[in-house]
């Protein structure tokens, strides 16, 4: 079984957006909450200096959760869409006037190699365990022009791929691999997938890299 042939199970993502609180636990027993009440907020001052201001044309927002980074978007008319296999992340970032659809950015998403600017926050280079291959296929879906907002983790952090589960109201969901990426792995990371980093901006103690193509 290769690592991306597992993922946690909807209902326990769909609990996790529902839930006031979450939790990961590692492999080794480590308990890491989640920022759960910060994705269902508006955008922060952050998030508008690291994702919102710099896109400034179409716009996907891949594991959108709760739509707030969307939202923002298209508040300052930005055209945007939010893609995440959560069907209550979806239906919460609708609810709040976001686009967004219930889908798994490997899958067939609209506009695949028009979009401007794509959107990896929150973590979410971690999607499957494998970033080499998620940027691959960011790669695809952006314009030949465009760029990746890649959050990464800070200094003194290791990139690494482990097995981690999704506790949400005393429920547990099967082992998924994610990936951590360091602000200075993303640079090998990109080159493998074909990309290079043109710039990292931090605010707030938050790290983003901003990727194109390598053409």
């Amino acid at each position: 079984m290769t690592l991306d042939e597992r993922a946690p199970e909807r209902a326990v993502l769909d609990d996790l957006f529902a839930a006031p609180r979450a939790e990961v636990v590692t492999a080794d027993g480590a308990v890491v909450p989640l920022p759960v009440d910060r994705w269902k907020g508006e955008a922060d001052a952050a998030d508008h200096s690291l994702f919102v201001r710099p896109c400034t044309g179409a716009t996907l927002d891949v594991g959108c959760g709760p739509g707030r980074l969307t939202h923002a978007l298209t508040r300052r008319r930005v055209p945007a869409l939010g893609v995440d296999v959560s069907a209550e992340a979806v239906r919460q970032a609708r609810t709040r006037g976001a686009p967004a659809l219930c889908r798994d950015v490997f899958d067939a998403v609209p506009g695949a190699g028009t979009w401007r600017h794509a959107l990896l926050a929150d973590g979410n280079i971690g999607i499957g365990g494998d970033p080499v291959r998620l940027l691959r296929r960011v790669a695809e879906l952006l314009h030949p022009r465009g760029t990746l907002l890649a959050e990464v983790e800070p200094h003194g952090t290791a990139s690494r791929t482990h097995w981690v589960r999704l506790r949400v109201r005393g429920c547990e969901s099967a082992p998924f691999p994610w990936a951590r990426v360091s602000i200075v792995g993303v640079t090998d990371v990109a080159h493998r997938a074909g990309m290079v980093v043109r710039a990292v901006h931090e605010h707030d103690g938050r790290h983003v890299a901003v990727i194109t193509r390598g053409e």
